[in-house]
């Protein structure tokens, strides 16, 4: 019986006890509720600006309706105030971090946007400026005038002596029918002194030449090859005490009147360039000197490997000076300058899907922008859409405001993935480098590959302190040990982590 008596009061003292802890735990929720609006407006009140909600700078894309610590590592949550834009992809950037970033800026207006595009390319013959000199009939080549490949000739000049074996038999034919019917005066033989000049002719005999031997009485076995065109020699298939064939060709001819000039022009600047178009041809044989031309054909073909269109250009050579496989630069004449709402084309950033501006607003605001983008000239790109004349973009340090909108946590991105760390200033034409930030603080515990420090705050991240874990660099001996006060350098590594990239005793 006494047993059972103090089990029954174990019972009930347990089931008092469960009731005081419940009630305990509903009036500490009640007023953690009753506590989070009030600790809200409190902090409101302070500041004097609206909250839209809390981040933890180490993980800015988690948002949290009430202040605290961080659920990742021991620091307070930082605040986001309405007024800088964090709902519409807008942040807020001092002057003076504005000129730490080296931001600059620039108005959108309204001009002239007239597009000038510029090729290279080189000299070749003018493939329509050709003439090939044959055998007419089968011979031997007694004499050659011309001896070699790219000798120069004029037009009219005798280029080689041939002896044609057939003519001697026509001739004479042609001759002795001719005599005949001179001398017997017969009805009929005309027609036979026709014949005998038809076949001299089948022979390969010009009407000139069977003029010449009609003229003169004589058999002319011979005949001087002669160059129908000025140029130079591109084909030389002739040598003296050689036989040739009818239709063997034995000289190719190329005039040097007009040269082309193949251009290879951009794929994306094609559209632009129109046949009949005026160019200026500037080659570094002759500096200082302009070469006019007109674009003859724009071949359909585009090389995979340059992505370039092959523009031929004809050019005027009275004088012969500009031969083939010269370099030139070629200047396709600009179309009609034509009225546009213009921005420098450093503003914009081309994301591959995008075009986008960062535009810069009263109160140091900055909000990226998409736009619709046109041709682009002189330094200068048109906008189509997205942008209006007066408002201000940022043509230096887009990235780095875009990389201080994502340490806020702010919805937009320029780009389709996470925007990328915060970035120190680099030099113009070679990559940004990571920004290395600098703290001091208690070294708290050591491992293999990581070091926890207790650090002071860290203006350049907008840290206050705290104490948080580092990766250590690789191959790196660490001269410290758990309770050595350092000072370090970090950085934000690609996969999102923050390493240490020097380390020493504080002093």
């Amino acid at each position: 019986m006494k047993a059972r008596h103090l089990l029954a009061t174990a019972l009930a003292l347990a089931a008092v006890a469960g009731i005081g802890f419940a009630a305990y735990r509903f009036g500490m929720n009640r007023g953690m509720q009753m506590a989070e609006p009030a600790t809200r407006a409190a902090n409101e009140a302070a500041s004097g600006r609206r909250i839209l909600y809390w981040y933890d700078p180490m993980y800015p894309d988690e948002r949290f309706d009430k202040p605290g610590k961080s659920p990742h590592m021991d620091m307070p949550l930082v605040p986001v105030y309405a007024d800088e834009g964090g709902d519409a992809g807008t942040v807020t950037i001092s002057p003076r971090v504005q000129q730490n970033l080296g931001i600059r800026t620039a108005d959108a207006v309204r001009g002239s946007l007239a597009t000038t595009v510029e090729a290279v390319g080189s000299v070749a013959y003018n493939e329509r400026d050709v003439a090939v000199v044959q055998a007419r009939s089968a011979g031997f080549v007694e004499k050659l005038f011309v001896r070699a490949p790219l000798d120069p000739v004029r037009r009219g000049q005798a280029l080689a002596e041939l002896y044609v074996p057939d003519w001697v038999a026509a001739q004479e034919e042609f001759l002795s029918a001719k005599r005949i019917a001179a001398q017997t005066q017969v009805s009929g033989l005309a027609s036979l002194v026709d014949g005998a000049r038809q076949r001299m002719r089948l022979a390969g005999m010009t009407e000139e030449q069977v003029r010449i031997v009609e003229n003169n009485g004589k058999v002319f076995p011979r005949i001087t090859l002669t160059a129908p065109i000025g140029g130079v020699i591109a084909e030389l298939g002739a040598r003296e005490g050689m036989t040739v064939a009818a239709g063997a060709p034995l000289f190719r001819i190329n005039g040097l009147g007009t040269v082309w000039v193949n251009a290879e022009v951009p794929e994306a600047m094609a559209a632009q360039v129109r046949p009949g178009a005026t160019v200026h041809v500037r080659t570094p044989a002759f500096p200082g000197e302009t070469f006019n031309g007109r674009v003859s054909a724009i071949l359909p073909e585009v090389n995979p490997g340059t992505r370039t269109l092959k523009a031929r250009i004809e050019v005027a050579n009275p004088r012969g000076r500009l031969v083939p496989g010269m370099f030139a630069t070629v200047g396709f004449t600009p179309s009609a300058a034509r009225q546009a709402l213009l921005v420098p084309s450093e503003a914009v950033i081309q994301t591959g899907t995008r075009s986008v501006v960062m535009l810069a607003q009263e109160g140091g605001h900055f909000s990226p922008v998409d736009v619709q983008t046109g041709m682009e000239a002189n330094g200068q790109v048109e906008i189509l859409k997205g942008l209006e004349a007066g408002q201000k973009v940022v043509v230096s340090g887009q990235f780095l405001i875009d990389s201080e909108a994502s340490l806020k946590a702010t919805g937009t991105r320029m780009g389709e993935g996470s925007a990328p760390a915060l970035e120190s200033p680099a030099t113009p034409g070679s990559p940004a480098a990571p920004a290395t930030h600098h703290a001091s603080g208690v070294v708290e515990q050591v491992t293999h590959d990581s070091i926890t420090i207790s650090h002071g705050p860290v203006a350049t991240m907008q840290w206050p302190a705290m104490t948080m874990a580092f990766a250590l660099p690789h191959g790196t001996p660490l001269k410290a040990k758990v309770g050595d006060r350092v000072s370090f350098e970090f950085r934000q590594a690609p996969g999102g982590t923050f390493e240490i990239t020097r380390i020493e005793p504080a002093p």
